[in-house]
């Protein structure tokens, strides 16, 4: 029994959703098909079929991430980010460990299961002495709150990574945003699209966990999302997340629009369809808590992007949306996943994910 109603579907989709759920490889064509999908019901059909994945591996149960953005400085020059080096329209700032360490206790009491500390490539971590502050930087973190850490601060050295990975960090998160060169040449400008990818198969080697995402909206075509999905799967990413893009003011794509949500939304299905015992992150960094019914119906499993409000710290897409307004808390969240008959899972719960993927080594 597949809990869905196939009657009245053309054969193709139903051939797709089937292989789908017995978990069977898509073929490219098949995968592009479902991309292409506009009809309603359709729709219904393959959001319902990720949600049948997800509740195969994961329950109803949802995991949470808590978010330290410690450093809006950054030295590169990306087209579609707001804190790119020559921004002089976006609030600069860089958190103390005291006050990133007050922020992260908070998060750790609310309920959150994992701690995401990012940066841009602030210059101050990058100069002789920078990646060892950056260490001492997670190790008070990691000993205030015990949670698990995941780290997001661009293209360290291997040494530094090493050193996080000896620090018992668990993840590491290092977007490639397309795997299509040129557009990754247009969007992150004089940046090394091998040495970026190498970061994320060393940190696999010295066993960290690894997220990999794309943006959506930004000129790709469905082929090159196809391509994504591919380079995610040779990777062996265990988290794969996709986000709009938000246009920024200040940046060379601040007039370009954003996509429809739809876009996103499909990817995330095709992302559940295709890993389906993976982490998948609804952000609430895109639409607020507005935004996080319809991407949990698509497929996802994760809430990304909880932020404790009057803390001083911002996200990236939406930096300043309802973080302030308590929209952002694990606690408003929880309540919104009721109501979709969902539940955040018990921090046991997530160990227990977390010590399932090190000793599988889930791969593609």
């Amino acid at each position: 029994m597949t809990g869905i109603n196939f009657s009245g579907s053309r054969p193709e989709l139903e051939k797709c959703l089937e292989k789908a759920l017995a978990e069977k490889p898509l073929a490219d064509e098949e995968i592009l098909y479902l991309l292409g999908l506009e009809e309603r019901e359709e729709l219904e059909q393959l959001f319902k079929t990720a949600r049948l994945l997800r509740e195969r591996y994961f329950g109803r149960k949802v995991f949470l991430y808590g978010f330290l953005l410690f450093s809006t400085w950054c030295r590169n020059r990306c087209s579609f980010c707001c804190y790119r080096a020559p921004n002089s329209l976006v609030r600069r700032y860089r958190k103390t460990r005291e006050e990133l360490g007050e922020a992260a206790v908070k998060l750790a009491e609310s309920g959150v299961h994992l701690l995401d500390l990012t940066m841009g490539e602030d210059p101050l971590y990058y100069r002789e002495g920078g990646e060892e502050r950056l260490i001492g930087m997670v190790r008070f973190i990691k000993n205030k709150t015990g949670l698990p850490l995941m780290i997001s601060p661009g293209t360290l050295s291997p040494a530094a990574l090493s050193a996080l990975a000896r620090e018992g960090v668990k993840w590491f998160a290092c977007y490639q945003e397309t795997h299509n060169r040129s557009l990754y040449r247009r969007l992150r400008l004089g940046q090394d699209y091998d040495y970026r990818m190498e970061m994320k198969r060393t940190a696999l080697r010295l066993g960290f966990l690894i997220e990999e995402g794309i943006l959506a909206g930004v000129g790709e075509t469905p082929v090159d999302i196809v391509n994504s999905f591919r380079a995610m799967a040779e990777l062996g990413a265990h988290q794969v997340r996709v986000m709009s893009f938000i246009p920024q003011a200040g940046t060379p794509l601040e007039d370009h629009p954003t996509p429809p949500r739809l876009r996103e939304l499909k990817i995330i299905a095709l992302l559940r369809l295709l890993f389906p015992d993976r982490l998948i992150p609804a952000s609430l960094d895109v639409d607020g808590i507005e935004g996080l019914k319809t991407r949990m119906e698509a497929g996802a499993n994760v809430v990304t992007s909880l932020i404790p409000p009057r803390s001083g710290l911002q996200g990236v897409s939406n930096s300043t949306l309802q973080v302030d307004e308590g929209c952002r808390t694990a606690e408003r969240v929880s309540s919104e996943l009721a109501r979709m008959g969902l539940a955040a899972a018990t921090a046991r719960e997530y160990a227990g994910w977390i010590r399932r993927a090190q000793n599988s080594r889930l791969t593609g």
